[in-house]
């Protein structure tokens, strides 16, 4: 397969009325960054189609509404849920959170095929396409948080990035999971040519030093090459 066959890019709107992208150095409260993260908008992206196939890949963000920042109060668990019952009366904690109210994004974007990849990367993208304009989704895309859902579909021309210059400090890129036999901390699901397989290892938050020229979020494509590399992937595009 040719290499110009194997990454296509996509572009697409997102906006909602509440957003929260939760910075890591606020240990109890939330407080969120002013933009959308690049992890975040990979959630988006793969809350409306997602195949083992391949990846997404963001490019940049622009910020069509930077939104206003609130402070809401919300009960929240002391635990992660998992599979057996609890007792929320138990584990319930009030936190104050600070929010984004009334936000708009522009995500763009790669479709960069896996290694055991054998469609076309047109093939995808064609898929995806489809999905946004039926409005169709895995499940639905939120802003950070599940509790905040975000609306979709494709630009029409109209749209104006906000001309922002911002230092937004480290930011999250991505997680990568590496499969690791000595460390076992966690359980995930790595796919291949032989299809999906439960692998032990651990995972590792991959940062980059953030800021916005001219409304947009630029993510570095080194920082991305670094996740390939962690998870034992090599990217040709």
């Amino acid at each position: 397969m040719e290499k110009t066959q194997r990454v296509a890019a996509i572009e697409l709107k997102v906006w909602g009325d509440y957003a929260c992208f939760s910075r890591p150095d606020f240990k109890v409260e939330r407080v969120s960054y002013p933009v959308m993260t690049p992890s975040a908008a990979r959630g988006v992206l793969e809350a409306i189609f997602w195949k083992p196939e391949f990846r997404y890949r963001v490019r940049e963000i622009g910020v069509l509404r930077l939104g206003s920042q609130i402070t809401i109060l919300r009960n929240e668990l002391s635990q992660p849920q998992r599979g057996d019952p609890i007792c929320v009366e138990d584990q319930r904690q009030q936190r104050s959170s600070l929010i984004l109210k009334d936000v708009s994004y522009l995500i763009r974007a790669d479709i960069l095929l896996r290694p055991h990849a054998e469609a076309a990367v047109y093939k995808y993208r064609d898929q995806f396409r489809r999905a946004v304009d039926r409005g169709q989704c895995h499940h639905t895309p939120y802003l950070g948080t599940r509790e905040f859902a975000a609306l979709f579909d494709f630009p029409d021309g109209s749209e104006s990035v906000q001309p922002l210059n911002l230092d937004l400090g480290p930011m999250l890129l991505d997680i990568a999971y590496v499969e690791d036999a000595n460390r076992r901390e966690l359980q995930f699901l790595k796919h291949g040519p032989a299809g999906a397989r439960v692998v032990w290892g651990y995972a590792r938050a991959v940062f980059f030093n953030a800021c916005l020229r001219g409304g947009w979020l630029r993510v570095p494509a080194d920082r991305y090459r670094e996740v390939y590399r962690l998870e034992g992937e090599v990217a040709d595009a």
